[in-house]
């Protein structure tokens, strides 16, 4: 039986809209989630990890991974796994422990710039791609797998 699948497209006219939906789509992210984030250079893929880990409860800085592939982080319930995969050509099935060490049942992980192999592999909670449209504007578009969550009507 295929997963069941959501897909929500939201507009972000501000940094402050784009973490309010970060801040949302956390609340509905449990240990062993994975949220991919796609889109070009510039669309706010770092800010949206930034304001999602902020609201699962990290206070220490959240900052880029480029050069150190990923970064953990301690939340309030859980550990928090941020990666970063722009600089990495391609990830082979036998470099998996590159990604295995961050991504584990007990963390919630967020990967930037995943390859279609990756997103095959690890089953996301959802997909989160981002699209500029003019300005500081950005669509945004939620790909949930399972168990849809319920939006309340304000987004």
């Amino acid at each position: 039986m295929p997963d069941q699948q959501l897909t929500e497209r939201l507009r972000s006219d501000s940094p402050r809209a784009t973490a309010e939906i970060a801040a949302k789509v956390a609340d509905r992210l449990v240990p062993g989630d994975v949220a991919l984030l796609r889109g070009e250079l510039g669309t706010g893929k770092t800010s949206f990890v930034r304001a999602a880990a902020r609201a699962l409860g990290v206070e220490t800085p959240v900052t880029s991974p480029t050069f150190a592939i990923g970064n953990l982080y301690s939340a309030s319930q859980c550990e928090i796994a941020h990666l970063d995969l722009y600089r990495l050509a391609e990830i082979e099935f036998a470099d998996e422990a590159v990604v295995d060490d961050f991504l584990t049942p007990e963390r919630i992980g967020f990967v930037e710039w995943p390859h279609d192999q990756l997103e095959a592999e690890l089953l996301p909670r959802v997909v989160v791609t981002f699209e500029h449209a003019g300005d500081d504007d950005r669509e945004i578009e939620l790909r949930w797998r399972q168990d849809p969550p319920d939006w309340p009507d304000d987004v």
